[in-house]
């Protein structure tokens, strides 16, 4: 996973919660309503599909003040396909998210995480961070039970931290009640919720400030 963003380092007390494979009708609508309670945000990796058959719950997201992001079009393993296939693949779901939203996404998540070199340079090429998470052992997709999902989500859970879970595809109930969960502690806890833009920000902020810190002695 070459490249790949998994924590910011001096984003200070906020975190980020991303979501993959949605929209969906249900879920999407249900993890809204979580965020939006505890006064949250949230970044969607989208993919072309679910897009195209819900755009109401893609324009939802962005009402809530959520952030969309370019999860690929059809779910390829970029790294198993053709440089210039993954390429059309990744411009294709960046044209759908802009068509449906109105605005560029800002961020790509490789289907299944999978990076390499090639897979470097078309993010590079685009203007793309790519995109990671902490907690990869929770394996939410899977349906292996909320304390599942919350015992290998909390560890994880730090300062600058990216977490990674599924709202399309199949019954997402236990990723929904796990999150329910997360967000009640975390916010508690005192994290902000941030969009993974945000996170970003707030560590390329914290880097530039301890640069202007440092003694000049020239």
């Amino acid at each position: 996973m070459a490249g790949m963003i998994h924590a910011v380092p001096g984003a200070g007390r906020s975190i980020a919660f991303t979501f993959d494979d949605g929209p969906h009708p249900v879920y999407t609508p249900e993890l809204l309503d979580i965020f939006r309670q505890a006064g949250g945000k949230a970044t969607f990796f989208m993919l072309g599909e679910p897009m195209t058959a819900h755009p109401d719950t893609v324009r939802a997201v962005l009402a809530d003040g959520h952030e969309i992001g370019n999860h690929s079009y059809a779910h390829p393993n970029l790294t198993e396909i053709d440089p210039a296939e993954a390429r059309r693949d990744v411009e294709r779901a960046s044209e759908l998210i802009e068509r449906v939203s109105g605005r560029k996404p800002a961020l790509l998540r490789p289907p299944y995480l999978a990076a390499n070199d090639a897979t470097d340079e078309l993010a590079r090429s685009l203007g793309f961070p790519l995109i990671g998470a902490t907690n990869l052992g929770t394996r939410d997709w899977e349906q292996p039970g909320v304390e599942h999902i919350l015992a290998l989500t909390r560890p994880f859970a730090n300062e600058g931290a990216i977490l990674l879970f599924h709202d399309g595809f199949g019954d997402r109930s236990q990723t929904i009640e796990a999150v329910r969960t997360l967000v009640r502690e975390l916010s508690a806890d005192g994290f902000e919720l941030v969009t993974v833009s945000e996170l970003l920000a707030r560590g390329a902020l914290s880097q530039s400030h301890q640069a202007s810190e440092k003694p000049n002695f020239l």
